[in-house]
C-alpha cells in the first residue's frame, strides 16, 4: 500500500503552503520529510490524519483507521497509568482478554515494563516517548505518522530508542512518515529522504540510497533557496 498526494491545496488566510502539491509515499519504508522550520511539513501530517482541511486535492491509498499518530508531546492522559493509557487505545481493537499480553509484550520490546503501573508524572521524557511508540503499535494500524519526536531527547537516548522503534519495525512492517528537523536522524533511519522547499512546498531533492554521501549535497538543497 503507497498513499499518493494528488494536487493538494491548503491556505491560511493569505498565506498558501500547498499549490498543486504532489507527492508519493512508501509501504514498509521510512519515508522521511525535511526541510526549514514552518515549511509545512507538520501541516501535511495533520492533512493526512485528518486533522487539518484542504481547499482540494486527495490523499489516496489510506483512510484515518489505518493511522498511527506519534506527536512531538506526549499526549499521555495523566490521572492514567501507562499501563491504563494503552488499554485506551487497545481495548478498541482487541478482546480484553488479550490485552494484558499485548501490553506487556509492547513495553517489554521498548524496554520499560517495569514502568507500567506509573502515572505519566514519575515518567522521564524518555519513558513517556517509548510509550508513545508502544501505543503506536498497539494500534493495528498500516501507517505511522511522527512528528518529531525525538526532539526534546538527547543524543543518546534519541537514538537508542530510534534503535528500539526499528527494531519494531523489523517485527510488524508498517509504513512511516517521519518529520524531522534532523538530517542525520533521518539518513539513521535508512529509508527515503525528501527535502521540501519553503513554502509554498515544493520537493527540492529526494534520496533513497548512499545517504551519507549526499549529506552534504541534501544540506545544501536545504539551505538554498
Amino acid at each position: 500500500m503507497n498513499i499518493s498526494i494528488k494536487n493538494l491545496n491548503k491556505s491560511y488566510e493569505n498565506e498558501e503552503i500547498f499549490n498543486d502539491f504532489n507527492m508519493d509515499f512508501y509501504d514498509e519504508k521510512v519515508n522521511c520529510i525535511i526541510g526549514r522550520s514552518g515549511c509545512g511539513k507538520s501541516t501535511l501530517l495533520n492533512i493526512i490524519a485528518g486533522l487539518t482541511d484542504i481547499q482540494s486535492g486527495g490523499i489516496h491509498g489510506v483512510s484515518l483507521s489505518d493511522i498511527s499518530y506519534i506527536f512531538q508531546e506526549d499526549r499521555l492522559i495523566e490521572w492514567l497509568t501507562v499501563k491504563e493509557n494503552l488499554e485506551l487505545t487497545l481495548k478498541k481493537y482487541y478482546d480484553k482478554f488479550v490485552i494484558d499480553e499485548k501490553i506487556n509484550e509492547l513495553l517489554e520490546l521498548v524496554g520499560i515494563y517495569d514502568i507500567k503501573n506509573k502515572y505519566p508524572n514519575a515518567l522521564s521524557g524518555g519513558m513517556k516517548q517509548r510509550v508513545n511508540i508502544a501505543r503506536a503499535f498497539g494500534k493495528p494500524s498500516k501507517v505511522i505518522l511522527m512528528d518529531e519526536p525525538f526532539k526534546s531527547l538527547d543524543y543518546k537516548l534519541k537514538y537508542t530508542i530510534i534503535d528500539e522503534f526499528k527494531t519494531l519495525l523489523n517485527k510488524e512492517k508498517r509504513m512511516v512518515i517521519l518529520v524531522t528537523h534532523d538530517l542525520d536522524e533521518a539518513i539513521y533511519f535508512q529509508g527515503n529522504i525528501t527535502v521540501f522547499s519553503n513554502k509554498p512546498v515544493q520537493i527540492k531533492g529526494i534520496f533513497n540510497k548512499d545517504l551519507d554521501k549526499s549529506k552534504d549535497e541534501i544540506l545544501k538543497i536545504i539551505y538554498t533557496d
